[in-house]
């Protein structure tokens, strides 16, 4: 088994006690800053009361080329907000003063953190209550970027393993892994489809040869049946497309925009907490 332990953060901490209550945990996406300052404060804040188990925090970035369409809409309209690297550190801070517990993780891309200083970068994630990174672009050959100085820091390396990360390059990719391996269902860009379940159950076996920590998958998971699906099968279930589309359906037809998206995260939660037969 190669991948450091995932140790005895909030990561770690939150993965024993969904294993302890015998079920999967339900990881939500959503993009700092969407759709304006207010209302992306507001959704995180009441995140983890409609469901979330961690949070993926997305870094707004003007070229996501691991993105879809909703996902980069989102980035917009949170650049287009006046969302910055620093204002997203400062959302970590103000949800860290009503929320110690729940993990935060931030995804995006190297671009934002090289301009801000790795090292900065850093310290003042460890001092927002950041507890994981995931950098999409950053392969494991560049790990002396970023991945160790995080890891020395104390903040996660997650890293993203495919249907297309072979046996000879999977110990590579979870060489410095920690937290979590997240797994991608679908060959593609986020919100392209979804993959059938067998072929997600015979890939979190192979990934569980190969390492203790927690598998997460994202990528195509879109309703309560899905994600209890993954549920079934893995230890946490990622949704991220469906909620920022609901940010954008909501602003398109004059809803709101904050409780649409906790609406879904209540139903993917329930389905994500029923899937084994809990009540």
């Amino acid at each position: 088994m190669s991948g450091p332990e995932t140790g005895p953060g909030r990561i770690g901490r939150r993965f024993a006690a969904l294993a302890e209550a015998g079920r999967a945990g339900l990881v939500t996406f959503v993009t700092a800053g969407d759709p304006d300052a207010d209302r992306s404060m507001a959704i995180l804040r009441d995140l983890p009361a409609a469901g979330a188990d961690i949070i993926e925090l997305g870094m707004a970035f003007t070229d996501p080329m691991a993105d879809g369409p909703s996902i980069q809409a989102a980035g917009l309209r949170a650049l287009d907000s006046g969302q910055t690297l620093k204002r997203t550190l400062s959302m970590v801070g103000r949800f860290r003063g009503g929320d110690e517990a729940t993990p935060v993780v931030l995804m995006g891309y190297y671009n934002p953190i090289y301009a801000y200083g790795v090292a900065p970068f850093l310290a003042d994630a460890v001092a927002a209550g950041v507890d994981g990174l995931i950098v999409v672009d950053l392969p494991p050959e560049e790990d002396d970027e970023l991945c160790r100085p995080a890891l020395d820091a104390g903040v996660n390396f997650i890293r993203l393993a495919t249907p297309t990360t072979d046996e000879k390059r999977l110990p590579a990719v979870l060489r410095h892994t920690s937290g979590f391996v997240y797994y991608v269902s679908i060959t593609g860009i986020t919100g392209a489809g979804s993959a059938a379940s067998g072929a997600i159950g015979d890939a979190v076996a192979r990934l569980r040869r190969h390492t203790d920590l927690p598998i997460a998958v994202g990528f195509g998971i879109k309703t309560p049946d899905q994600a209890a699906a993954v549920a079934r099968i893995a230890d946490a279930a990622v949704v991220g497309t469906a909620l920022v589309d609901r940010v954008a359906d909501a602003l398109a037809n004059g809803g709101d925009a904050v409780t649409s998206v906790l609406t879904l995260v209540g139903e993917l939660g329930d389905g994500v907490r029923t899937a084994r037969g809990e009540t």
